[in-house]
């Protein structure tokens, strides 16, 4: 069988000399949860290393991966530097991983491009939005006080909230049977300045939060900002397993369109 093949963006864990392994080298890594929700769907996934960096070797870019591959996953991990979305950083806690961003923003132009859809999880959400030219609230407490509580450290994926789906998108046609709207909420930042040829899908209806995205021209691109990686409808959480294999679908048509 010919499965299809999804590409999964890599996080970043720089040297440190504290660090007991490998302390001196840059590692890449994906979070488990995140290729084990893309073979749910009987997908295989692929780790896509970054083809720059002081090790880098030999000719292969990121447009031959988008080129291979049938769609890309952006999962979540590390702020965003807000030098990528023209700001600079309120706190300095929250400057971000500027490398991945250069990463990340270069394999999303890479796909879609290529003419393949492109999925964003949490970090991966916030990322696309930068890339296509909107904002983002660096920080939900300080500058967004009266906002609900996105991010408990303690609760961590078990800090909850609903989802109020906006009517008439393809993301309410999708779970228009779900017999939940409870998601997780594992995030300090959100986007403020939604991009251009972006529609809204889904907010939290307690302060608003934009929790869905989706591109409004020819590209595949959508994003949501919980992660339907980290529980299953047993939990009493929203089932979305209609969003995952929306993206497989997606990722499919365009294997048969460039076949």
């Amino acid at each position: 069988m010919d499965r299809l093949k999804i590409g999964i963006s890599a996080c970043y864990l720089y040297p440190d000399p504290a660090r007991a392994a490998f302390g001196k080298k840059t590692l890449n890594y994906v979070e488990q949860s995140v290729p084990h929700w893309v073979m749910s769907g009987g997908a295989l996934p692929v780790m896509i290393p970054p083809t720059t960096g002081e090790t880098a070797r030999g000719d292969i870019t990121l447009d031959d991966y988008a080129a291979w591959l049938d769609g890309l996953v952006l999962h979540g991990g590390a702020d965003l530097w807000p030098g990528s979305y023209g700001e600079q950083p309120i706190d300095p806690r929250w400057q971000g991983d500027r490398l991945r961003d250069v990463y990340e923003m270069a394999l999303v132009n890479a796909f879609v491009a290529a003419g393949k859809p492109v999925f964003g999880i949490c970090r991966g959400l916030q990322l696309i939005n930068a890339t296509f030219g909107g904002t983002l609230v660096q920080d939900i407490p300080t500058q967004r006080p009266s906002a609900l509580e996105h991010r408990n450290a303690d609760r961590y994926d078990r800090n909850f909230h609903t989802l109020e789906v906006v009517p008439d998108t393809k993301l309410s046609a999708l779970l228009a049977h779900a017999s939940s709207y409870k998601i997780n909420s594992v995030h300090h930042q959100c986007i403020k300045d939604l991009a251009p040829n972006f529609k809204v899908e889904a907010r939290c209806p307690d302060d608003g939060t934009i929790e869905a995205i989706r591109h409004t021209g020819d590209a595949w691109v959508a994003a949501v900002q919980w992660h339907p990686e980290f529980h299953g409808p047993e939990h009493g959480t929203l089932d979305d397993t209609p969003v995952l294999l929306d993206f497989l679908a997606a990722a499919k048509a365009a294997r048969c369109k460039t076949a």
